[in-house]
């Protein structure tokens, strides 16, 4: 088993594992690669690819993906609950891990596979498969972390890392079209230089991460059935709900920015194209510093204080836009710098907080939930993305702003964008951290819920010994320590 150092109760911060360091952490971190990679390749380029270079009807590319989504979305709940129900010797979700890999690449080498005119049903059929794979992947990878990381503080790092380690994923995949470009490949050579990109990395993330990474199925109070009542519970619990609120608004603010993002640059601004997305790039590059430093901050004010710190500082840096010059790219450098740094905080925080409630939920069901939580954040994530095009566009519509006439617009459709730009992002942003007011798992109720579960793991452990039921698999694997 993977050593951790005891935690007392009451108030005493708890000590790090020393199993955790930096360099396992890392490497369990890798599978973030190819996750964020994949859905960048999805949100900037799949659809244009998919209607410019293969001739599928605009239309339909939006119904196959709105369909994906839609089928994709009340998969996930069961697809964690299958993952928290199982138990083998190789593991839990390591198990699921190398279940999602295959189901990834095989979607997306289908999709790359792709001849020109081909049917929507072919479309439909391999995304879900590339979606049943993502979601996989991505679930018992932030499952098996809440597990991997037994302390509040340890927890708050390891998601941190995670999110860092996945914008560098963001960032190389976004560099594949821009060489391809320069070296005179055409935009569809481009788009599968970047998904045959996702395709190797993945095998090789994901057998980093099961090499260097060991897991251990904790065991469970016998009897304990999954009732309705008890997912219930787990939507209703007194954190979660607010987590569940916090994800969708926290989501949902920096999604209605990047909705605009272009307009508002080109239009109000007055950048080109070009040095929007220089903009963009210092946006996103910034976390790479942002998620761990998220994560160090919240060892020190504890993790919603450290989400509603990070929602001020994200809202007072988009108003500053409005005071800076137009047309000048380096005074805007800085604040896109601070709004990307602070946003890829919000999602390593959520995912560190959910860690705590599943070990609040197994004191209390005495079963592994940790699975089902997150895909309810992620099923919360996913709402909030498709909400914030759904709701700005006919927003924009609706104020007479009219994006092929670009700064042709009149001033007060300009104005209107500009508003709609600064405002919406800072009224969720408020929304999402006011659900974190009276947020009661603390780092010192953290440290309680993990003294108590210890002590059962125990005794639990040592029954099933003395019966001979071998309840507990044990350590998976375990690599040598880093």
């Amino acid at each position: 088993m993977t050593p951790t150092t005891a935690t007392p109760a009451g108030p005493a911060a708890p000590t790090p594992d020393p199993s955790l360091s930096f360099g396992r952490t890392l490497a369990f971190s890798a599978t973030s690669l190819p996750l964020v990679a994949v859905v960048v390749a999805i949100t900037v380029h799949m659809p244009a690819y998919f209607a410019a270079s293969i001739g599928v009807p605009l239309v339909a590319v939006a119904a196959a993906f709105a369909i994906c989504r839609t089928i994709d979305i009340p998969i996930e709940p069961a697809l964690g609950l299958l993952m928290d129900r199982t138990r083998s010797r190789f593991g839990r979700y390591r198990l699921w891990t190398v279940i999602g890999a295959p189901l990834l690449m095989l979607g997306l080498f289908m999709l790359l596979s792709a001849s020109e005119g081909v049917g929507t049903g072919y479309l439909i059929a391999w995304l879900l498969v590339m979606y049943l794979g993502i979601s996989t992947l991505l679930l018992s990878h932030v499952a098996w972390g809440a597990t991997l990381a037994t302390t509040y503080n340890d927890r708050a790092r390891i998601f941190g890392i995670m999110g860092g380690v996945g914008v560098v994923g963001a960032l190389g995949v976004l560099a594949i079209p821009i060489f391809m470009e320069r070296a005179g490949y055409s935009d569809a050579e481009g788009v599968r230089a970047m998904l045959w990109y996702i395709i190797l990395l993945t095998p090789i993330t994901v057998g980093i991460v099961i090499w260097r990474t060991p897991e251990t199925i904790a065991p469970e109070v016998p009897g304990q059935r999954f009732r309705l009542r008890d997912y219930v519970e787990l939507v209703t619990h007194s954190c979660m709900w607010r987590i569940l609120l916090a994800d969708l608004c926290l989501v949902l603010g920096p999604g209605w920015m990047a909705a605009m993002f272009l307009f508002f640059n080109r239009d109000r601004m007055g950048f080109t194209t070009g040095e929007a997305n220089i903009l963009l790039a210092f946006y996103i590059a910034a976390g790479l510093f942002g998620a761990p430093t998220a994560g160090w901050v919240a060892t020190k004010i504890g993790k919603h204080r450290a989400a509603m710190l990070s929602s001020v500082i994200y809202s007072l840096a988009l108003v500053s836009l409005l005071f800076l010059p137009k047309g000048d790219v380096l005074a805007s450098i800085p604040t896109n710098f601070i709004t990307g740094f602070v946003a890829a905080g919000f999602q390593a925080l959520i995912r560190a907080m959910v860690a705590d409630v599943a070990d609040d939920i197994r004191l209390s069901q005495g079963k592994e939930r940790a699975g089902v939580l997150y895909s309810l954040t992620t099923s919360t994530s996913k709402i909030a993305l498709a909400a914030s095009i759904v709701i700005t566009y006919p927003l924009l519509a609706q104020i007479g702003y009219d994006p092929k006439l670009g700064s042709g617009n009149t001033p007060e459709a300009i104005h209107g964008l500009t508003i709609a730009f600064t405002t919406g992002p800072i009224v969720f942003l408020a929304l999402g951290a006011a659900c974190f007011l009276g947020y009661r798992l603390t780092a010192e109720r953290a440290t309680e819920i993990r003294r108590r579960l210890a002590e059962r793991d125990a005794q639990l452990s040592e029954t099933s010994a003395a019966a001979g039921l071998g309840a507990d698999p044990g350590p998976i694997l375990a690599p040598k320590a880093t």
